[in-house]
């Protein structure tokens, strides 16, 4: 079992490669058993222009070095976090909740991201063509937007911020990174193996505090030319209108109401495992949750019967235990929001099969947990089938055919990932074309992304950037075109094509 010691409780500002301690500070707890874990600093919006100005400086010598030679510190950065996986995805898990196997899953992740984004540094692709004109050469090339903020949630603290931070580090950018108040210690070792590798300093800067002041501060900082936000979508719309208002790039990842479609045909033993995790793992803490089984009718009552009795055998508890399948919420509001669309579920008259319930029993009394739970008779108008939960409540929803399915899916604001259970080839390339979500799975549950494809959705879901994959570079990086005459003339595009 881990044991922070003294010098990982100790939580500073990483500013200009220096360790900054800040008075204010708030607690910050362990969600398995309510104890605190450390003091995190609540730092005022000063520490920004601090970060932004060291960022600035650094920027400029940083762009300077060859991309290939920014790969190679990202590669060092992927070797030490290889090295210290279990010690980070132990850490991941005391500070988050999640249970041990996916902090595994999430530290490799970052590691892959490291791995895979040093490999751009000898891509980086533009692109040449063929000018109009005679004696005349056109290209176009990516060139660093300059600083860039990331803001990164709690429920994925080391993947998302690898998401953000590799591919603007690698375009030659410079990077401030507010990580969530929930989850400190994530942010505090990265970026101690930032250090490790030789990153320079003030190429990327840790500033700990609360989104209405150092998110804002972000934002309206005019060096910081790129904010990159995960998180809620009240929140990412209010990012999006500040950021509109400054003429600056954002990119937006925000909610979810992903759905498991399961057809007749369904081999019906697969389709419980793909809910079972997508719907409770991270304990239904992700954008990419399965929180409602759009089912077929005919297989309705099997798939239910099927999906109760494997919920039964859920473990819930300290995620660091490594036979607990389901861990605890992250917080007491996490609960409580929980709880209010249980009610709100049972209100509209959907029927609560199982679970609804806060855990307070012994063992579990401390921390936050929530059992799994299950509604059926859900109506695809009902709120518990509409509003993202944000927690371990799946809803069934019969439907009479694939077309049914498919609309029901659709009927929903936001758009991030969504699956289908079918054996019918011909099923599954409509559900690929007419699914209108940014990922599609096919016979695997909503989760699951791999880093070199794209990660983002349509509608609500964000606005049209994509996380990991080559895609991210875009983010991170303007487009040149370059022009090279050497005709010995004035040669005018559009007006001397015929000369």
């Amino acid at each position: 079992m881990i044991t922070l010691t003294s010098k990982e409780k100790n939580l500073k500002n990483f500013i200009n490669g220096e360790w900054i301690e800040v008075s204010s500070k708030e607690k910050v707890y362990n969600p398995a058993n309510g104890e605190v874990l450390a003091e995190i600093p609540n730092s005022d919006a000063a520490a920004i222009d601090m970060a932004a100005e060291s960022a600035r400086i650094a920027q400029k010598e940083w762009a300077g070095v060859p991309a290939p030679q920014r790969a190679e510190l990202l590669y060092k950065v992927g070797i030490k976090m290889k090295e210290q996986k279990e010690r980070l995805s132990q850490l991941l898990t005391l500070e988050n909740g999640k249970v041990i196997e996916e902090a595994r899953g999430e530290v490799q992740e970052g590691i892959d991201m490291a791995f895979y984004m040093a490999g751009e540094g000898r891509r980086l692709f533009g692109q040449t063509t063929p000018s109009e004109l005679k004696d005349k050469f056109a290209m176009s090339q990516r060139c660093p937007v300059g600083v860039v903020g990331i803001i990164t949630p709690w429920n994925f603290p080391i993947a998302i911020a690898t998401w953000k931070s590799f591919p603007a580090i690698v375009s030659g950018n410079a990077v401030i990174w507010k990580p969530s108040s929930e989850t400190p210690f994530m942010a505090k070792a990265l970026a101690k193996i930032f250090e490790e590798a030789g990153l320079p300093k003030g190429v990327i800067n840790v500033v700990y505090g609360s989104g209405a002041t150092i998110g804002q501060a972000m934002i309206n900082h005019e060096a910081i030319r790129v904010i990159s936000f995960t998180g809620s979508n009240e929140t990412g719309r209010q990012v999006a209108t500040e950021c509109g208002r400054q003429l600056k790039k954002v990119s937006l990842e925000m909610g979810g109401k992903n759905a498991v479609i399961v057809m007749e045909d369904a081999d019906i033993d697969l389709a419980v495992e793909g809910i079972l995790w997508s719907a409770f793992g991270t304990s239904g803490q992700r954008c990419t949750a399965c929180s409602r089984v759009i089912v077929h009718k005919d297989v309705r009552k099997e798939l239910e019967n099927r999906l109760l009795k494997a919920m039964k055998d859920l473990t819930i508890g300290d995620g660091l235990n490594p036979n607990i399948k389901v861990g605890p919420i992250i917080n007491q509001a996490g609960l409580d929001k929980i709880l209010k669309y249980i009610e709100i579920g049972k209100e509209e008259g959907a029927n609560l099969v199982t679970g609804g319930k806060q855990l307070t029993v012994e063992n579990y009394e401390n921390g936050f947990y929530f059992e799994p739970t299950l509604f059926s008779d859900v109506t695809i108008d009902m709120r518990i089938a509409q509003e993202e939960i944000f927690g371990p409540v799946v809803s069934l929803i019969e439907v009479n055919d694939f077309d049914e399915a498919i609309a029901a899916n659709n009927k929903v604001k936001y758009g991030l990932s969504s699956s289908i259970f079918t054996q019918d080839v011909n099923r599954v390339f409509k559900a690929q074309r007419d699914l209108d979500t940014g990922i599609v799975y096919v016979n695997a549950g909503t989760t699951g992304a791999e880093i070199h494809l794209p990660f983002g959705g349509t509608k609500g879901t964000g606005n049209g950037h994509r996380d990991s994959g080559v895609q991210a570079l875009d983010v991170f990086t303007e487009w040149k075109a370059v022009y090279v005459d050497y005709s010995g003339k004035l040669q005018r595009a559009q007006i001397d094509t015929d000369a």
